[in-house]
């Protein structure tokens, strides 16, 4: 592990007992539970530890640098969605990079105010979300020699349900992971890396491209705090599979996220890795070798070397709600390990006086959905559906309405 200051260092010993020493026992049991004495205990001594844990062991740390930016809205459209909704379109420029970051809204039309947010990257582009024609396609989106003759407009807009979350007050604030960075191993050429390590390459204890993407969404909520349309204290982020990994750490390193959503996120994601079931971190780092720092390569095939495990990003997110969801046959995400992880991260919770998870693991598509951390496991696969979405926005509504 990298060096750690003397405070961290003094917290490290004082926390191995509670937190280190029975990964031991997760192998065997499962879940270890994070219990602590007081929030004090936590916020102060272990907390610390855990976030450096991560920045420093899994998804690198990111920048301190600031670089300047500007907002520009490139398009307001009344009407959008038969009439549900205001579309909206703003440029993230970022001193430096040759495109802008583009953020795509869509916003109900008869809000009386400022509405609360469902927030989240998209994998290919703004433009498959809906079909509408005038949603402006990123630069770099793939292009059309990669799709044929059609851009493809609208091909995930069964992933996003505009006019349910319209229905139900929410707005909806998306953009595409590739404006930020590209979700392949360039030696981090492109996307904002360079901004930031010139010619060299990122350090082994320095963020891949889930810390890039995660550091992206902050520079949106950076916007959206300046839009009068938008409640920012009720902004939930969301993201599935890659994107829900990135969801949680984005949650875990900026508070202003008020609800965290993790779907389908499995290894590196909500998933425990100390059970090697589904993708392992051997072969996610085998396979994504750019997406976290090179120090988690320390861990493959070596999980029970792992300070904490993923109940400790979790737990990050504390005193937010948080989600959790799986699906039945996606084994690969591992949906036990994604409940387990939830369950043990709850003691944390409670010692906000929240309600946690506990208990064997729900039916399938029987959420678990009355406490501040939430679980449901769906039938079906490695998606995220209306199903999903339904249960999210009964969730917010908890909170936010």
């Amino acid at each position: 592990m990298k060096k750690f200051t003397l405070f961290a260092l003094l917290a490290l010993l004082g926390s191995l007992q509670c937190v280190a020493q029975p990964a031991v026992n997760v192998k065997k049991y499962g879940a270890e539970p994070l219990r602590f004495s007081s929030v004090e205990e936590w916020e102060q001594v272990h907390r610390p530890v855990i976030m450096n844990f991560f920045e420093r062991e899994v998804y690198g740390r990111m920048p301190q640098k600031q670089v300047p930016m500007e907002f520009d809205v490139i398009s307001e459209k009344a009407g959008a969605l038969s009439g549900k909704a205001i579309r909206k379109e703003v440029a993230i420029r970022l001193e430096g990079m040759y495109a802008p970051i583009l953020v795509l809204m869509y916003i109900p039309a008869d809000a009386k105010g400022p509405v609360p947010a469902f927030f989240g990257m998209n994998f290919k582009g703004n433009h498959q979300i809906n079909a509408d024609p005038e949603i402006t396609i990123s630069v770099n989106a793939p292009k059309k020699e990669e799709l044929g003759s059609d851009p493809e407009r609208g091909a995930a807009s069964s992933r996003w349900p505009l006019e349910m979350l319209m229905d139900n007050g929410y707005a909806l604030v998306t953009i595409y992971r590739g404006d930020v960075d590209p979700d392949f191993d360039d030696g981090f050429r492109n996307g904002i890396h360079p901004l930031f390590h010139g010619e060299g390459t990122p350090a082994a204890d320095e963020w891949g491209t889930i810390g890039a993407w995660a550091w992206g969404l902050s520079r949106v909520m950076d916007y959206l705090e300046t839009d009068s349309k938008i409640d920012s204290k009720k902004v939930a982020v969301i993201g599935h599979s890659r994107l829900g990994k990135t969801s949680l750490w984005a949650g875990a390193a900026d508070p202003r996220f008020a609800i965290v959503i993790s779907n389908d996120s499995g290894c590196g994601g909500a998933a425990l890795s100390i059970r090697k079931q589904g993708e392992t971190v051997e072969a996610i780092n085998k396979s994504f070798p750019h997406w976290f720092c090179d120090n988690y390569n320390k861990y493959r095939n070596n999980e029970e070397a792992l300070f904490v495990d993923q109940q400790g990003l979790i737990a990050l997110v504390a005193p937010r709600p948080i989600y959790v969801a799986s699906a039945v046959e996606d084994t690969w995400a591992d949906p036990e390990g994604e409940y387990l992880s939830a369950v043990a991260a709850s003691p944390v919770y409670e010692l906000y006086g929240k309600k946690g998870l506990t208990g064997p693991m729900p039916a399938v598509d029987s959420p678990k959905a009355e406490g501040d951390v939430a679980y449901h496991i769906r039938k079906g696969g490695h998606d995220i559906n209306l199903y999903d979405w339904t249960q999210y926005v009964k969730f917010a509504d908890k909170y936010f309405k």
